[in-house]
Order: C-alpha cells, then structure tokens, then sequence
C-alpha cells in the first residue's frame, strides 16, 4: 500500500516549524547574508521586522527581516519594495536561507 506522502516543505532548522512549501520557490539561485539562499513567493509562521534600506548585490531596497514565530530565528527577509526597474518582481517576495531551512516530506 502507498504511503500518503504530505506537500513538500521546508522548516526552521532550529525547532521545525514549517515556513515554507517546496511548491512557492521562486528560485534556488540567490544569495543571502551567509550563503545561498532561496526566492519564495509566500512564507508562513513566520514574523516580518521592521522595514530598511539596505544596499544588497543587486541595488538599494526596502527590505524587512523575517523570523520564525516560535523560536525568533532569523531566517531572511522579505523585499518590500525596489527601486530599480529590472528587481520589481522581488517586491513582496521572500528570501530564506538555505542555511536556515530544512526540508520535510522529501
């Protein structure tokens, strides 16, 4: 008999609260503040600080930073806006970490 098998996701590598479906990457090939990092459409259980601007490899945006709503790990941040024409598309978008994600249901 087959297993029913769950979404594919990705949790807080600190206590495993799920923060993300596999099925919301945007793309794989980002960098974040300590390695690579991943584009995610959506995040859930997780909370957004307070808005920045921060200069990143790609230009000057409003960023926020996002933590896990268990353990307050921070996990990346979400763009809240972009002031350059070509990095539009990130706005609303999340970047988590692959350092600080693990994934579940593989």
């Amino acid at each position: 008999m087959a297993e029913i098998v769950g979404p594919r996701l990705y949790s807080c590598c600190n206590c495993r609260n799920q923060v993300a479906l596999h099925d919301d990457v945007i793309s794989k090939s980002f960098q974040g503040r300590n390695g690579r990092a991943f584009l995610f459409s959506h995040a859930m259980n997780i909370m957004v600080g307070p808005k920045e601007d921060r200069q990143l490899m790609t230009g000057l945006h409003t960023v926020a930073d996002v933590y896990c709503c268990d353990c307050r790990e921070v996990l990346g941040w979400k763009y809240e806006r972009a002031y350059e024409e070509t990095q539009k598309y990130k706005e609303g978008k999340f970047i988590l970490e692959k350092s600080k994600i693990v994934k579940e249901n593989w």
